[in-house]
């Protein structure tokens, strides 16, 4: 195959993933369609399966691709602030900004409820990315330990548990009550959170 075909066969699967993706954040990652995305992307059934060989494969690209975006919106911008509790705020800010984008659906967040009871690998790509970005947030974490910005006695895997559980309720409370109102709470919370985890709080001093 040559450079021009490749290059053509590559355009149409990034177009038959993009697609895919906008389907699986209305519909969840098993409302996926072979059909109606072939529909959707103006091919036959067969031409999408020439790209992708099942609907599991297509499944776990498109999960993939969530990844991917995540990172690309959450981690790496924050990379670019200093260690510790200013790369942790910029992680939590773009976090927020990436609920508000995707409040009509999060293909990460919708997929971790669909298969945490089941078994088979679209369950062990969701664990295995939900416990890697966990393990980000526990070295961001550190870090603010390590620099004396949060408390000596801190927990980093408590501690991102704690943060994680925010930003799934401003998903959760985004679609309810609107996500002004839930991006309000969230802050507000995670701003507690981070006083209670201060070195110098009062609990931490308390006799």
């Amino acid at each position: 195959m040559n450079s021009v075909a490749l290059s053509k066969r590559a355009t149409t699967r990034e177009l038959i993933l993009d697609h895919a993706y906008d389907m699986a954040r209305r519909d969840g990652l098993e409302g996926l369609s072979i059909g109606s995305l072939a529909q959707d992307v103006g091919m036959s059934k067969s031409g999408v399966f020439a790209h992708f060989g099942s609907r599991e494969d297509l499944q776990l690209a498109v999960l993939e691709l969530g990844q991917q975006r995540f990172l690309q919106r959450v981690k790496w911008p924050a990379l670019k602030l200093p260690r510790g509790l200013p790369r942790i705020r910029a992680i939590v800010a773009n976090w927020v900004d990436w609920g508000r984008e995707y409040q009509s659906g999060c293909v990460l967040l919708t997929a971790a409820s669909e298969y945490d009871g089941r078994e088979g690998p679209l369950r062990d790509s969701v664990t295995k990315s939900q416990a890697g970005w966990r393990q980000e947030m526990c070295r961001a974490i550190g870090h603010a330990i390590e620099n004396g910005e949060l408390g000596a006695d801190t927990d980093p895997s408590q501690l991102a548990f704690e943060i994680y559980a925010l930003m799934l309720g401003l998903h959760h409370d985004a679609g309810l009550f609107g996500f002004d109102e839930a991006c309000r709470h969230a802050l507000a919370g995670f701003e507690r959170l981070l006083a209670s985890y201060n070195p110098l709080s009062e609990r931490r001093t308390a006799p």
